[in-house]
């Protein structure tokens, strides 16, 4: 059986739907770039920036955000920062709209972790709602629609917890003596963004 520590060490969560909708950019991108050269020749590709855009910010949004499990912490890849937040920096763990760490420095937000909406609180099942870690029950063992482990929020914050629950309980955590987390912005992949957004400006232009 896993334990929380290897889960913790290995795991790299994406939402359920990231692989659709990204491999939906992509197809969309290839068969649109296949109907311009059958039509124009090789010579259509330099108007094909607008279709490659959709393919990266395909990839942007639903592909490269992730949580991500190790053994010093949870990093949050999000479109426009990471944010690594060390176990001992976390505060609370949240799951109303989506994945939240509350840190001493504020709450981050997981973008690949949102919470469900009807479909998927009403396809949660008995053993979705027990054994949990003990932080996401509120009182009388209630817990959020998005803690419900079928859920992308619920099963990330599932991970965390747990393995929060088990340095806390151990002793691993000085909880008098917080950690903090630490963001970095992703300026390259906002400015690739940009030059596409320009591209299809000037190649819609150029057009009319």
């Amino acid at each position: 059986m896993t334990s929380s520590r290897n889960m913790a060490a290995t795991t790299v969560f994406r939402p359920r739907t990231s692989t659709w909708f990204t491999a939906l950019a992509v197809l969309v991108t290839a068969g649109s770039l296949v109907s311009v050269m059958a039509t124009e020749g090789l010579a259509g590709l330099t108007t094909g920036w607008p279709l490659l855009g959709i393919a990266f910010v395909g990839w942007w949004l639903f592909w490269y955000p992730a949580v991500v499990f190790a053994e010093d912490g949870v990093t949050l890849r999000n479109p426009l920062a990471t944010i690594s937040v060390p176990w001992a920096a976390l505060i609370d763990v949240d799951t109303k709209y989506a994945l939240k760490l509350v840190t001493p420095r504020g709450a981050y937000t997981a973008w690949a972790a949102p919470a469900p909406g009807v479909w998927g609180t009403h396809a949660g099942k008995p053993e979705h709602v027990t054994n949990l870690p003990s932080t996401s029950y509120g009182p009388d063992r209630s817990i959020r629609p998005g803690d419900l482990k079928n859920t992308d929020s619920g099963h990330a914050a599932y991970l965390v917890r747990s393995r929060w629950q088990e340095l806390v309980e151990s002793g691993a955590i000085d909880i008098d003596r917080p950690a903090l987390p630490a963001r970095s912005w992703h300026w390259k992949l906002v400015l690739v963004a940009v030059l596409f957004a320009a591209a299809t400006v000037w190649t819609l232009a150029s057009g009319s």
